[in-house]
């Protein structure tokens, strides 16, 4: 709807994973250093966490769509309470493997011959994990014995693990000690800084043709970064809204107070805060960041329930064609009320 009448070609900030949209921030570009130093060894375990919304699937999505298929053959399974009876299973279909048998060993047989195919045709394996703080320990430790599969010193099979801040806490348990001696590099994704915010914002605009229009002034950018903390899925929600906002009101430059007025629409309907409560107060202490990551920017930010979030968002899509359809019968009245006078004098 905003998109036409700011001219652009496309959705800047939709809220699922898009790769096309990828923003190389210090941060998101370290991480992606990482996979890519993961990819340079061949083997063990990379380990990415970060908190819901902070870009981690779109990181990923990228890299895999970079991957030379001639090279590498990837597999990315999004996990969910999956225990060790069905990892494996899992697995094996990740990577297109038809699933025949259904006791371990075969299972284990089928796979590792699978692998060795691909090391035969000079390519490696790699699979991604994602949402992997949905494992069980007993899963985690499934994937571990799966990067014991050799052809002499080579690995057959290595494994990214990207996940949120639980993983990390799985990661550091007593029973996790053999995985752990796997993990050859592991990375905390933080969030965007208050310039950042800016440039990422402004740069899924360029993406879909974005020229000034509606202007952003710097108050409006400010008061952005405060209310999402620098989340990316949390910029995407805001900034969605506040065009929307501007479009329904017909305006071209959208400030800090739009902002404001836009956040507190989104903490009413999904219950952070009352609607009473300035927001402003809209902040509690975001979780540390890990002890060898590069110090971010402490800003603080409610939790925010993403199953809110995707509701709010699906319940836009619906109100947006009502709120066109009014904004246009409204329109048309006035014109109508216009021409009247008029058309008396000519009769």
């Amino acid at each position: 709807m905003y998109e036409s009448y700011y001219h652009l070609t496309g959705k800047p900030f939709q809220l699922s994973p898009d790769p096309a949209f990828y923003y190389g921030s210090r941060v998101h570009k370290r991480a992606y250093a990482y996979l890519e130093y993961g990819l340079y060894q061949g083997e063990g375990f990379i380990v990415i966490t970060g908190e819901i919304g902070a870009g981690k699937t779109t990181l990923v999505r990228s890299l895999l769509g970079n991957l030379d298929p001639n090279k590498v053959v990837a597999a990315h399974l999004v996990s969910t309470q999956l225990d060790a009876d069905d990892v494996l299973r899992a697995v094996c279909a990740a990577f297109g493997t038809p699933v025949k048998a259904t006791d371990k060993a075969s299972l284990l047989h089928q796979l590792e011959a699978f692998l060795r195919n691909v090391a035969l045709d000079n390519r490696r394996a790699l699979l991604v994990v994602d949402e992997a703080q949905n494992l069980t320990p007993r899963a985690v430790e499934e994937l571990r014995m799966l990067s014991n599969f050799q052809i002499g010193e080579r690995a057959l099979l290595q494994s990214f693990l990207i996940g949120q801040p639980e993983l990390r806490q799985m990661m550091q348990g007593p029973d996790m000690q053999q995985v752990r001696q796997r993990v050859i590099a592991s990375y905390h994704l933080g969030p965007l800084d208050r310039e950042e915010t800016q440039a990422y914002i402004e740069h899924r605009l360029k993406f879909v043709g974005w020229n000034g229009d509606p202007k952003i002034d710097d108050e409006a950018y400010d008061a952005i970064f405060t209310f999402t903390a620098g989340i990316p899925r949390r910029i995407n929600l805001v900034c969605n809204r506040l065009m929307l906002a501007g479009f329904l009101n017909e305006m071209h430059v959208l400030t800090a107070e739009n902002v404001e007025g836009v956040v507190k629409e989104i903490k009413e309907e999904i219950g952070v805060v009352n609607s009473e409560t300035p927001a402003s107060d809209w902040n509690v202490p975001a979780a540390a960041e890990a002890a060898h990551q590069v110090a971010e920017p402490k800003v603080v930010v409610a939790p925010v329930d993403e199953r809110l979030l995707n509701r709010v968002a699906r319940l836009e899509k619906g109100l947006v064609a009502v709120l066109t359809m009014l904004k246009r019968t409204a329109q048309g009245l006035e014109k109508q009320e216009k021409a009247s006078p008029e058309r008396t004098a000519k009769s």
